[in-house]
């Protein structure tokens, strides 16, 4: 099992490679929970850029509730108490990214729409995807690691 420095090291080099920031967070941990790594690259694909660059929810943050529904989600519909039990610790994530961030939505941790080419080109003349993204992968990690205990 890796450590939470070894995971944040491996989200840290593949984002910086180029991959998302849902890419990063849920490759770190895919191992560990069989799965491949470009199975976890194609799932978390879609993710980055707050849903495909429209800049809604995070991209750390999908990544990580990926990593939570391995590790807590259940799989028959009739599964009413890990139901609860899935979302409540999901909601335990969310919160504590908000308490670090304020928000968890891509757009506003970066300051930029950047679901519109302006916005997007914006954002990366101001640098924000090699200046912020990389902290909220690691916070997704480190509040994994030592709140949620995956």
């Amino acid at each position: 099992m890796k450590s939470k420095n070894d995971r944040i090291e491996h989200a840290a080099a593949m984002f910086m490679e180029g991959y998302s920031c849902s890419q990063a967070v849920l490759s770190a941990y895919a191992e560990e929970f069989g799965l491949d790594i470009e199975t976890a690259l194609r799932l978390s694909c879609g993710f980055g850029g707050g849903m495909a660059r429209q800049g809604k929810t995070c991209g750390a943050v999908t990544g990580a509730l990926m990593v939570i529904g391995l590790k807590y989600g259940f799989s028959t519909p009739t599964a009413d108490k890990s139901k609860e039990d899935a979302y409540a610790i999901i909601h335990k994530f969310t919160k504590a990214m908000e308490k670090r961030f304020h928000t968890t939505i891509c757009n506003e941790l970066v300051g930029h729409n950047i679901s519109t080419p302006a916005g997007h080109e914006a954002a990366k003349n101001d640098d924000v995807f090699n200046r912020l993204c990389p902290g909220f992968v690691q916070a997704a990690i480190e509040i994994i690691e030592e709140e949620i205990k995956v």
